[in-house]
Protein backbone atom coordinates (compact mmCIF):
# COMPACT_ATOMS: atom_id res chain seq x y z
CA UNK A 1 0.00 0.00 0.00
CA UNK A 2 2.67 2.60 0.43
CA UNK A 3 4.27 1.54 -2.32
CA UNK A 4 1.08 2.57 -4.43
CA UNK A 5 0.34 5.84 -2.68
CA UNK A 6 4.38 6.84 -3.43
CA UNK A 7 3.71 6.10 -6.83
CA UNK A 8 0.44 7.92 -7.39
CA UNK A 9 2.29 10.73 -5.43
CA UNK A 10 5.19 10.89 -7.98
CA UNK A 11 2.90 10.68 -10.86
CA UNK A 12 0.47 13.25 -9.83
CA UNK A 13 3.92 15.03 -9.44
CA UNK A 14 5.25 14.70 -12.76
CA UNK A 15 2.05 15.81 -14.17
CA UNK A 16 1.73 18.87 -12.23
CA UNK A 17 5.57 20.01 -13.52
CA UNK A 18 4.58 19.00 -16.86
CA UNK A 19 1.82 21.05 -17.02
CA UNK A 20 4.19 24.06 -16.37
CA UNK A 21 6.80 23.74 -18.20
CA UNK A 22 7.17 26.53 -21.03
CA UNK A 23 10.25 25.77 -24.37
CA UNK A 24 11.05 29.10 -25.75
CA UNK A 25 10.44 29.11 -29.65
CA UNK A 26 11.13 32.51 -30.68
CA UNK A 27 11.85 36.04 -29.92
CA UNK A 28 10.50 38.67 -32.08
CA UNK A 29 9.81 41.97 -32.73
CA UNK A 30 6.11 42.83 -32.21
CA UNK A 31 4.58 43.55 -35.95
CA UNK A 32 2.18 46.27 -37.39
CA UNK A 33 2.60 48.00 -33.60
CA UNK A 34 2.01 51.12 -35.33
CA UNK A 35 -1.49 49.95 -36.40
CA UNK A 36 -2.92 48.69 -33.50
CA UNK A 37 -3.48 49.69 -30.11
CA UNK A 38 0.07 49.86 -29.30
CA UNK A 39 0.48 53.12 -28.65
CA UNK A 40 -2.57 53.98 -26.60
CA UNK A 41 -1.74 51.57 -24.08
CA UNK A 42 1.74 51.71 -24.02
CA UNK A 43 2.12 53.32 -20.62
CA UNK A 44 0.28 50.03 -19.53
CA UNK A 45 2.45 47.68 -20.90
CA UNK A 46 4.78 45.49 -18.29
CA UNK A 47 7.56 43.37 -19.53
CA UNK A 48 6.64 39.78 -18.60
CA UNK A 49 2.70 40.32 -19.28
CA UNK A 50 0.93 37.87 -21.17
CA UNK A 51 -0.22 37.81 -24.73
CA UNK A 52 -2.52 35.52 -26.73
CA UNK A 53 -1.38 34.62 -29.76
CA UNK A 54 -4.15 33.74 -31.95
CA UNK A 55 -4.65 32.40 -35.75
CA UNK A 56 -5.78 34.25 -38.61
CA UNK A 57 -6.34 31.71 -41.16
CA UNK A 58 -8.44 33.45 -43.57
CA UNK A 59 -6.30 37.01 -43.26
CA UNK A 60 -5.92 38.45 -46.64
CA UNK A 61 -2.40 39.70 -46.19
CA UNK A 62 -1.05 36.46 -44.72
CA UNK A 63 -2.85 33.38 -44.78
CA UNK A 64 0.24 32.08 -41.53
CA UNK A 65 -0.64 35.38 -39.93
CA UNK A 66 -0.48 34.86 -36.11
CA UNK A 67 -2.41 37.76 -34.29
CA UNK A 68 -1.02 38.91 -31.42
CA UNK A 69 -3.37 39.98 -28.06
CA UNK A 70 -2.85 41.75 -24.79
CA UNK A 71 -5.86 41.54 -22.22
CA UNK A 72 -7.90 40.97 -25.46
CA UNK A 73 -6.84 44.09 -27.54
CA UNK A 74 -5.33 43.49 -30.54
CA UNK A 75 -1.34 44.69 -30.15
CA UNK A 76 0.31 43.35 -33.85
CA UNK A 77 1.38 40.37 -35.55
CA UNK A 78 3.63 38.12 -35.14
CA UNK A 79 6.19 38.71 -38.25
CA UNK A 80 5.47 37.33 -41.56
CA UNK A 81 9.01 36.12 -41.71
CA UNK A 82 8.97 34.11 -38.67
CA UNK A 83 5.02 32.95 -37.94
CA UNK A 84 5.41 29.61 -39.98
CA UNK A 85 6.40 27.13 -37.25
CA UNK A 86 4.01 29.14 -34.83
CA UNK A 87 0.69 29.19 -37.10
CA UNK A 88 1.64 25.26 -38.29
CA UNK A 89 1.53 24.70 -34.16
CA UNK A 90 -1.32 26.54 -33.24
CA UNK A 91 -3.08 24.35 -36.43
CA UNK A 92 -2.19 21.51 -35.09
CA UNK A 93 -4.04 22.25 -31.37
CA UNK A 94 -0.53 22.91 -29.93
CA UNK A 95 -0.66 25.44 -26.59
CA UNK A 96 1.03 27.87 -27.71
CA UNK A 97 1.77 31.36 -25.52
CA UNK A 98 3.76 34.65 -25.92
CA UNK A 99 4.90 37.61 -23.53
CA UNK A 100 6.25 40.61 -23.39
CA UNK A 101 9.78 40.41 -23.68
CA UNK A 102 11.42 44.05 -23.90
CA UNK A 103 9.60 47.75 -23.96
CA UNK A 104 11.78 50.29 -25.86
CA UNK A 105 10.56 53.95 -26.40
CA UNK A 106 11.88 54.05 -30.06
CA UNK A 107 11.07 55.70 -33.54
CA UNK A 108 10.78 52.38 -35.01
CA UNK A 109 8.32 50.89 -34.37
CA UNK A 110 9.77 47.46 -34.87
CA UNK A 111 12.56 48.28 -31.58
CA UNK A 112 9.46 49.34 -29.41
CA UNK A 113 7.92 45.76 -28.82
CA UNK A 114 9.83 42.12 -28.14
CA UNK A 115 7.11 39.24 -27.53
CA UNK A 116 8.60 35.59 -26.66
CA UNK A 117 7.14 32.71 -28.09
CA UNK A 118 6.49 29.39 -25.72
CA UNK A 119 5.36 26.23 -26.61
CA UNK A 120 3.40 24.56 -23.33
CA UNK A 121 4.50 21.45 -22.83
Amino acid sequence: MRFLLISLLWAWSLAVHAESVKLLVQSSPLAGFQYHAGEALWARLQVGDALDLIREPDNPHDARAVRVEWRGVHLGYLPRAENEAVAAALDRGERVAGRIAALVRHQNPWRRVRIEVFVLL
